[in-house]
């Protein structure tokens, strides 16, 4: 069989169901042969994805033998060993059991996962009529349970769901357990067999058949590369993957596993609203009594759990009432009825162009709803009442983003985005355009070009159809413009350098406009991951802010913070010092070329990120002041951490060495084929300094690297300013040449492009 199992795998032509099939075809006729003959009373029965006919190159294969109760325990336990022992020998994966009909019966009682696997059980060899036995009574137990087991089911569905998130949304998704994923399709499957919903349909077969065909191949390639075989469709698998399966690109791999996921994950929804439904309140007497509909906006109400309309309302002559049920429906945290969504998509015209003042502030009523609009806004798309709103979504539709410092598809980044400005509207003085920007701000995504400013050109009109005015709409342009500025600036450029705050305010214009972009940056990239977002980032940010404030106000800017007691202390002794307060790290040493690379490298040594760096002279010392964070784990003896940079200040540790054979210790794929790295300097960013900007793939020791050959040019580098986003660095150097002044030399401006990158290839 191994042989066998191989050559299917070798087979290129086949995949998907083909595949599939051929996989369950080979190993049934492998276990047919292994059973052979039992006679009447003893059956091979397949459960779980063997039972399914879904088998794909990583599954197991999940067995029942089952025996009736006259069958000799000795013989039954010999034709069990003919079978398990060759599948083990053959290195298939497997999980079996030997039982009753009866047994396996209280077994899934009491087991939902077998209980759900029996659901699916399949005879392969022996008695077949024992084997109709063993799904009739599984079956049977099943739906005699059903009011105490689909509780359970259900919320094993929402632990799905809040461990692994959503297929349809992110970069990486697990195709079977995160939800709209194939757990999610059995789970469906086990309603029907209680009878309490129809079958999966035609749209959900399909759409798990993708899912299928997606995660054959990715099994067929860890089965290939001698790995376990995984769910998680990673970033480096997505090209092979949808090459074999003959997508175009990994792009459009991602769109229609994200688009199957959708319709799953939206059919899981309204079905478990069907199968579940909330109890009718009781009346004082204990009496229940008929649906309760209660008004919840002109002609919508709320009714068993579901938002519908009124019995009156006329869908054909009220273009607005789609963004009114969805208002409604997003403040009340209750679903759309999937009857109403389609009765709106079919009666209802489209609404005028520019919107009437009513569709907009129902839009913009949605978007202040905050979380609770984003299933609706959802609801809305799946049912395409979305796009004729906002005819640009189709391009940012389930666009996956290529980066692992996002978490999202374009899609879902902007209504996170949305539900984020929802909490900071009270900061700012134009919450409608806040709630828009936010929504709005990378509408440029999946279409050719810069997607800012191709982002830019699509507000111009947008803004206008939606019924704003010319100004509202020049805010709105200025927002998708701008919306990286205070991040890039915060994290890349001197804070205290005039020329940062002064080249913010001439961007942004006026106070208003700063605050607007403020609470935007924070609610982008919140939504945007992880990484994107954090204590240190919020205060430059907010820093950067409080500067270009008093700037615009014409009050001085604040001056640089100075040097705390401890760190003063410290300068006081007059020798080589390292202290340490939390995350700050102060170093005073004789001052001497390469300083500030030996701190760097030694802070890498004991694994911890140096997040910005500024340097200054005490007389003969030089202050370097370093903010880090630790990679992984807690920070470090700082003891340890002084004894080692003296060590490296002294020539005693070969630091360079150490770190290069550190590096290949921790040496590991990234997510992505890492770009090559960038060096750009920058002239106009500072007065004082030139700005060396370098983009490079993040890994240990980096910034020592960078500093170092910095140092190596000449340079002194009085600040640095160093960003992680995802598997990237992007890093700014303040420097000065030799003579204390910006690099004019062009000579040395290319050597230090030459040094640097040599250092990071």
């Amino acid at each position: 069989m191994r042989a066998e199992r191989q050559a299917l795998l070798d087979d290129r032509s086949l995949t998907g169901a083909a595949l599939r099939e051929a996989l369950v075809a080979a190993h049934d006729r492998w276990l047919q042969r292994l059973l052979g003959e039992p006679g009447e009373g003893v059956a091979l029965v397949a459960v779980g994805s063997a039972g399914r006919r879904e088998l794909s190159p990583g599954s197991d294969l999940d067995l029942v033998l089952v025996h009736s109760e006259g069958r000799d325990p000795a013989e039954v336990g010999a034709l069990a060993d003919a079978v398990w022992y060759p599948v083990w020998d053959a290195g298939v994966g497997l999980d079996h059991a030997v039982r009753t009909v009866a047994q396996a019966v209280a077994v899934a009682r009491e087991d939902l996962k077998a209980a759900l696997g029996l659901l699916d059980a399949r005879h392969v060899a022996g008695d077949a009529a024992l084997s109709a036995q063993l799904v009739a009574a599984t079956r049977a137990a099943w739906r005699d349970r059903a009011r105490t087991r689909l509780p359970a089911l259900r919320e094993s569905g929402l632990e799905r769901a809040r461990a692994h998130g959503e297929v349809a949304f992110l970069l990486e998704p697990d195709l079977k357990e995160a939800r709209g994923g194939l757990r999610d399709v059995h789970a469906l499957q086990a309603l029907a067999v209680a009878q309490v919903a129809d079958p999966p349909g035609e749209q959900v077969r399909a759409a798990a058949g993708v899912l299928l065909d997606v995660r054959g191949e990715l099994h067929r390639r860890t089965a290939r590369a001698g790995r376990r075989p995984a769910d998680r469709l990673l970033l480096q698998e997505q090209d092979a993957v949808a090459a074999a399966l003959g997508v175009e690109d990994a792009d459009a791999l991602m769109v229609a596993v994200s688009s199957a996921a959708r319709t799953i994950a939206y059919a899981t929804d309204t079905t478990w609203r069907r199968a579940l439904p909330p109890a009718p309140p009781r009346r004082l007497l204990g009496r229940r009594r008929g649906p309760d509909r209660r008004p919840l906006a002109d002609d919508v109400v709320a009714q068993d759990g579901e938002v519908v309309l009124a019995r009156d309302a006329d869908p054909a002559s009220d273009p607005v009432l789609p963004l009114r049920v969805a208002q409604a429906a997003a403040w009340a945290g209750l679903p759309v009825s999937p009857g109403t969504l389609d009765r709106l998509a079919q009666q209802c015209p489209p609404v005028p162009v520019p919107w009437p003042r009513p569709a907009l502030d129902a839009f913009v009523g949605l978007l202040a709803a905050g979380a609770p609009a984003v299933p609706v806004v959802e609801a809305l798309d799946h049912a395409g009442l979305l796009a004729p709103l906002l005819p640009e979504w189709d391009h940012v539709r389930s666009r996956p983003q290529r980066n692992s410092y996002h978490r999202f598809t374009v899609d879902r980044h902007l209504l996170e985005a949305a539900a984020g400005a929802a909490a900071l509207t009270r900061r700012v003085a134009r919450p409608d355009l806040l709630l828009l920007g936010a929504l709005l701000h990378d509408i440029g995504k999946g279409l050719p070009g810069d997607h800012t400013e191709v982002g830019v050109r699509l507000l111009a009109g947008i803004g206008p159809r939606l019924g704003l005015d010319a100004a509202d709409t020049a805010v709105l342009v200025q927002l998708c413009r701008h919306h990286l500025l205070l991040p890039d600036v915060a994290t890349r450029r001197d804070l205290d350098d005039p020329a940062t705050a002064r080249a913010v305010a001439d961007a942004v214009g006026d106070a208003d406009a700063l605050d607007l972009l403020h609470a935007l940056t924070e609610a982008d990239s919140l939504a945007t991951g992880p990484a994107a977002w954090s204590a240190w980032k919020a205060q430059l940010v907010a820093g950067l802010v409080r500067r270009t404030h008093a700037l615009l106000a014409g009050r001085p800017l604040p001056p640089p913070p100075p040097l705390q007691d401890w760190q003063s202390e410290l300068v006081a002794t007059g020798r080589f010092g390292l202290a340490a307060r939390e995350d700050e790290v102060t170093v005073v040493a004789p001052d001497r070329p390469g300083l500030l690379a030996l701190s760097a490298g030694v802070c890498a040594l004991h694994r911890l990120d140096v997040r910005s760096a500024w340097t200054s002279q005490a007389g003969d010392l030089a202050v370097t002041v370093l903010r880090v964070a630790p990679r992984f784990g807690a920070l470090p003896d700082w003891a340890v951490v002084r004894d080692d940079l003296r060590r490296a200040v002294d020539g005693e540790l070969p630091l360079r060495a150490v770190l290069a054979e550190r590096e290949r210790a921790y040496d590991r794929p990234g997510p992505l084929p890492a770009a090559p790295p960038a060096v750009r300097l920058v002239d106009d960013a500072s007065e004082a300094s030139t700005v060396v900007e370098v983009r490079a793939a993040d890994a240990l020791g980096v910034l020592h690297r960078i500093t170092a050959a910095l140092a190596d040019c000449g340079l002194d580098v009085r600040t640095a300013h160093v960003s992680t986003l995802g598997a990237d660095v992007v890093d700014a150097f303040y420097v000065v040449g030799p003579d204390g002044a910006p690099l004019g030399d062009p000579a040395l401006r290319a050597r230090v492009e030459r040094e640097v990158l040599a250092v990071l290839s």
